[in-house]
């Protein structure tokens, strides 16, 4: 069961621990529980939080119990950011979001009764019936102000101008879920970005005052891009788990467009995959990186754990036909309209449809109608993935794929659509 940290260690996912030879003493001694909280400061989970979701599945895997926290009532408060406070969200709003995440988390971890089986807790539970002369008598005794104030994210936000009590206090509440997680479901391990170090070590502090029993700590490294830009931001925002925020097509997509030189780390990470598969992906990127070997396992293996094997197989047959390798025509209406939706797009009236030449312009796959004319006439543009004869043709309704697009694409790869509306 401690082959747990091995597997944390070769993946590159190991960043802090409290007592290293102590841990893997309780991991090895068995089953033990492991929890990760989960704030629901959104609507959805995203891709960032798919490596503490996956920290839980991968100590399940070596026989030990994942406990995921939704935080209910952490949620309402908002651990600070350097950047300033937080707009707090109404009690009614953060119990929804709290609701999906928790449905969310659900997918990716095994609940079968035994010692093993996962079990799903809210801090919203212990801390609403909390008067606050209990919290400061039980809880706020044990915090030195002193030691408050010399964490990383308050004497940031000091600098820059103060901190509220709210977010000040934020500390203290996630320190009392590990107390009570200790006491509910004998959680002896939290797990958490690096960025939670100083949290996670002050849950520990209370649990050693308050029970006299040492427990764990472990923290993944912040996943950060080769170029440096922030992991799981794209121009059109952030890449959701939730289908109706990141539809499973630009899912599918944002990892088959993974960087090559992101792609070893993020099979790692994120991947299921052993040791040596991923070793093996390593070697055909590197040797042939035009077939995006990696990239597309990684692709296929998350998007089917997130969205499902019905979803993938419907993104990847999309992510074919839009360069010539599949029937277009096949496509379901809604995935084809999450990839237009992807690409350059422009929308026209059923009864006032232009010319083939016009319509490269609209999408923008042509900078003028003289460009998009000799692209026709140099056999180079495409529409419906049938090479254009006639730049002055005009498509017609039978020319419609599902969705109601016409397909553009200019050479092998450049791709745009047009909706045709009624």
């Amino acid at each position: 069961m401690s082959d747990a940290l091995e597997e944390f260690g070769w993946r590159g996912l190991v960043a802090q621990t409290t007592d290293i030879d102590g841990l893997r003493a309780q991991l090895a001694s068995g089953p033990t529980s492991v929890y990760i909280g989960f704030d629901p400061t959104a609507p959805s989970l995203h891709i960032g939080h798919l490596m503490q979701t996956f920290s839980l599945r991968r100590f399940q895997l070596a026989g030990h119990r994942p406990v995921p926290l939704v935080g209910g009532a952490t949620g309402l408060i908002g651990d600070p950011k350097p950047a300033g406070e937080r707009t707090l969200n109404e009690s009614d709003v953060v119990a929804g979001w709290g609701e999906r995440i928790r449905e969310q988390l659900s997918q990716f971890l095994d609940f079968t009764p035994g010692p093993t089986g996962a079990v799903i807790a809210n801090n919203y539970e212990w801390t609403q019936p909390l008067s606050t002369l209990d919290f400061l008598r039980d809880i706020g005794k044990h915090f030195s102000v002193n030691r408050m104030l010399d964490r990383d994210a308050v004497a940031t936000r000091l600098a820059a101008g103060g901190i509220s009590y709210t977010e000040f206090s934020y500390v203290l509440l996630q320190s009392m879920d590990y107390l009570e997680l200790f006491r509910r479901y004998d959680v002896r391990l939290q797990v958490g970005g690096s960025d939670q170090w100083g949290n996670i070590t002050a849950g520990i502090d209370l649990v050693r005052r308050v029970e006299g029993v040492g427990v764990h700590a472990l923290t993944t490294p912040l996943l950060a891009k080769s170029d440096g830009t922030k992991f799981g931001k794209t121009e059109g925002g952030t890449i959701w788990l939730d289908p109706e925020l990141t539809s499973p097509y630009a899912f599918y997509q944002y990892w088959v467009n993974a960087d090559d030189a992101d792609v070893s780390n993020l099979l790692r990470t994120f991947s299921f995959r052993s040791r040596e598969e991923i070793e093996a992906l390593d070697e055909a990127t590197t040797a042939r990186p035009a077939e995006r070997a990696g990239q597309r396992a990684l692709a296929e293996e998350l998007t089917t754990a997130v969205h499902g094997e019905q979803h993938t197989a419907r993104v990847t047959a999309a992510s074919q036909a839009l360069f010539g390798r599949g029937a277009l025509a096949d496509l379901d209406a809604g995935t084809l309209t999450a990839a237009m939706l992807e690409a350059p797009n422009a929308e026209v009236p059923a009864n006032a449809v232009p010319s083939v030449t016009d319509l490269f312009v609209a999408v923008g796959l042509s900078a003028s109608r003289g460009e998009a004319r000799r692209a026709v006439t140099e056999g180079g543009a495409y529409l419906n993935n049938v090479r254009v004869s006639d730049p002055d043709a005009v498509p017609t309704a039978e020319d419609l794929m599902p969705g109601g697009w016409l397909v553009l694409r200019r050479g092998k790869r450049t791709f745009g659509g047009v909706r045709v509306s009624r």
